[in-house]
């Protein structure tokens, strides 16, 4: 008999846990005695994960299939069994080949034909300044493909932390900045395919860079870690999530904003690609997904990194998953998704001039060998889709990552108010939609209270449930005592003209009064003088 061919790797689909304690996923492959059918002791196996874990016991080279061979003969051996963990070498770290700089600062030019970037100023429900599209472009060095196939898209590069180009994502967007149907490519993939339907011969650093086993292989944004060293780190699956979340919440020049990293996929948010935050505070928002099982991914993978990465926290984001409607989850939206209904203005405390064109880059642009030209912004029609769900600061669990201990602090009990919550809105018919607040206009009062309500039982008398109780006791409140509608403040007071204070109180309560003034329907002209604007959208 020959020992070489008695045990093999087994070949059904059958996996188990990897016995490496570091690993632990269910993709290991066990050894099986071929004569016998049965499977070698749980640690003779390979795991799957070779990039990361690279398990292999081989029963051939610890003396497991001799001992065996020499039992079956009859023949004394002093070999022991081994510890169901053994050391191994781990595989030495393949090289990596980078993608060409040259290539890479080709990218960066013709903003004016890059159709994500012109949505972004024009055609996305609230238009965003020049100069946060700009900053948006210098941060993440977004790129565009100015002609021939797929001329229009945007190109996403992946740049680790020491700035080397790792890969170059390129994506195809819609008017409404959804990915089109195989929109999806990467730029060395495209110039391959470019030189070999000429019948010519791809540039060598090609044939070098296809030797690479990943094509991505660091985070989207990994180049700003070390300009940022202080800032929160959010983490999202797509790059286009890490635009939008630095968009509304504001640039990492400010330390305690966010700063916003994608992994690039739901299934590559792995060990291997967040060590490098290592020291670091995260908030991981996960997409939403039918069956909530990327929630469920993402928030035990977060749980495992923390325990293997010392002084980093991982906080994962629930509201989306705890808010979002069957709706949303069967499509899969993720926090742009939401984001992008709402004005950004809310979010950002200084509102920039809007401008209709890129007119000037910064010197930091032009190191990045970015155009200086200047850039004519063509217009595109605005759509526009409406979601219930509405995100805030407080929403986000920034406390939670910054002050460990907060989130323990009791206040009050609230279950009975919650009984009396519940009681008062199944018994209550509620006509929509209601202003309730900047930035939050409800369209349907059971999805609403429904997203709500379990978030406040849950997170009974603690903080990170108080936004919440606040929203349904305020619109408890304008149930009960109804604001004057918008439409019937134009046929009261008429535009341009001056009214006290005491006149337009006459119509709505005190709070109404400071909330039109919050959302500029009505402007004080001088002390005392209030006026309705000629710009309400009535």
């Amino acid at each position: 008999m020959n020992l070489e061919y008695r045990y093999k790797l087994d070949k059904s689909s059958k996996k188990f846990n990897c016995p490496d304690p570091q690993c632990g996923k269910k993709r290991f492959v066990k050894y099986i005695d071929i004569e016998t059918g049965q499977y070698l002791p749980d640690h003779y196996g390979r795991c799957d994960r070779e990039d990361e874990c690279n398990y292999h016991l081989n029963p051939y080279k610890d003396g497991y299939a001799k001992a065996i061979w020499n039992e079956e003969n009859n023949i004394s051996s002093d070999w022991r069994p081994s510890s169901p963990i053994l050391k191994y070498e781990p595989k030495a770290p393949a090289k990596i080949y980078y993608f060409d700089f040259e290539t890479f600062k080709q990218t960066l030019k013709d903003y004016d034909k890059n159709i994500f970037i012109q949505n972004l100023l024009h055609n996305v429900p609230f238009p965003f300044t020049t100069d946060a599209v700009t900053k948006i472009i210098e941060l993440f060095r977004l790129g565009t493909i100015s002609n021939n196939y797929r001329a229009g898209a945007i190109t996403f590069p992946f740049i680790d932390i020491n700035n080397n180009v790792r890969t170059i994502q390129v994506k195809e967007f819609d008017k409404n900045n959804h990915t089109k149907n195989k929109g999806t490519d990467f730029l060395h993939s495209m110039i391959e395919r470019h030189y070999k339907r000429k019948g010519k011969t791809p540039p060598e650093w090609i044939e070098n860079y296809n030797k690479n086993e990943m094509k991505v292989s660091c985070l989207f944004g990994e180049h700003l870690l070390k300009k940022y060293p202080n800032n929160p780190i959010a983490l999202v699956e797509a790059p286009k999530t890490a635009i939008y979340g630095t968009l509304y919440f504001g640039s990492p020049d400010n330390p305690k904003n966010l700063l916003w990293l994608a992994v690039y996929s739901k299934n590559t948010f792995k060990y291997d690609r967040v060590k490098v935050l290592q020291g670091r505070r995260i908030v991981v928002f996960p997409d939403l997904s039918k069956d909530g099982n990327t929630f469920d991914l993402w928030n035990n993978r977060a749980k495992e990194f923390q325990k293997r990465m010392k002084n980093t926290t991982f906080k994962t984001f629930d509201l989306l998953e705890r808010m979002g409607t069957h709706e949303q989850k069967n499509e899969g939206l993720d926090i742009a998704d939401i984001l992008i209904q709402h004005d950004w203005r809310e979010y950002r405390k200084q509102q920039n001039k809007i401008v209709t064109g890129i007119t000037k880059v910064s010197d930091e642009t032009k190191q990045l060998f970015l155009s200086e030209s200047e850039v004519e912004i063509g217009t595109i029609k605005r759509v526009k889709r409406n979601y219930v769900l509405n995100i805030t600061f407080d929403d986000l669990p920034l406390n939670d990552v910054q002050e460990q201990k907060r989130d323990s602090k009791e206040l009050d009990d609230w279950t009975k108010e919650i009984e009396d919550l519940k009681t008062f809105f199944n018994s209550t018919s509620i006509k929509t939609p209601i202003y309730l607040q900047q930035g939050v206009t409800i369209t349907n009062i059971k999805d609403f209270v429904s997203s709500h309500l379990p978030i406040v039982e849950n997170y009974n008398g603690k903080r990170v449930g108080l936004p919440y109780l606040d929203r349904l006791r305020k619109l408890k409140d304008l149930t009960i005592n109804p604001r004057l509608p918008i439409d019937k403040v134009s046929t009261i007071f008429k535009p341009q003209n001056n009214y006290s204070k005491a006149d337009v109180l006459g119509y709505v309560s005190n709070e109404q009064f400071n909330d039109l003034i919050e959302r500029k329907i009505i402007t004080q002209t001088s002390i005392g003088t209030y006026y309705l604007t000629s710009s309400t959208p009535f």
